[in-house]
């Protein structure tokens, strides 16, 4: 199995407790976590110390939290939807913010689903885990298209 989860969280406890979930649950792929917004565009887009990075070799997914500093997933979804080199990236919000209007900003923007994470850490594991999975293992994109997950949060 080749490809790769793109994790953007900001809060380094959910952010270790998702790359557990994935760890302990024998996750086929490789994961990237980035700590911010800024941090994820800068790897996506191979800027800073991502410069050397390989520009065709996007994750398959991006699990992306909404609420952090600097900026939003929803700003990240947005960045990432106006380039067309990532525009096709599949994009999970994954937030503990169940607020209609950001379900709605999120899907306006292209968002590919909504996960409002569990606050069990059992329910979160089994989550992260079939997430990762579903974009990862069972979901066929399109030879062309790659997949982008923006990670968890709250």
């Amino acid at each position: 199995m080749n490809g790769w989860l793109l994790l953007v969280e900001d809060s380094p406890h959910d952010r270790e407790l998702a790359l557990h979930a994935l760890r302990k649950g024998r996750f086929p792929g490789r994961v990237e976590a980035a700590k911010d917004g800024v941090e994820a565009l800068d790897l996506l887009l191979c800027r800073g110390p991502w410069a050397g990075r390989d520009p065709h070799d996007l994750p398959r997914a991006v699990l992306c939290d909404i609420k952090m500093p600097m900026l939003s997933g929803i700003d990240v979804l947005r960045e990432i939807r106006a380039n067309p080199v990532l525009a096709e990236v599949p994009v999970v919000m994954m937030t503990s913010s169940a607020e209609d209007g950001d379900l709605e900003i999120c899907y306006a923007l292209g968002a590919n689903s909504y996960i409002v994470k569990p606050v069990e850490i059992e329910p979160y594991f089994a989550t992260v885990l079939d997430i990762g999975r579903y974009w990862l293992v069972y979901n066929h994109p399109p030879r062309d298209r790659r997949v982008v997950l923006v990670g968890g949060g709250h």
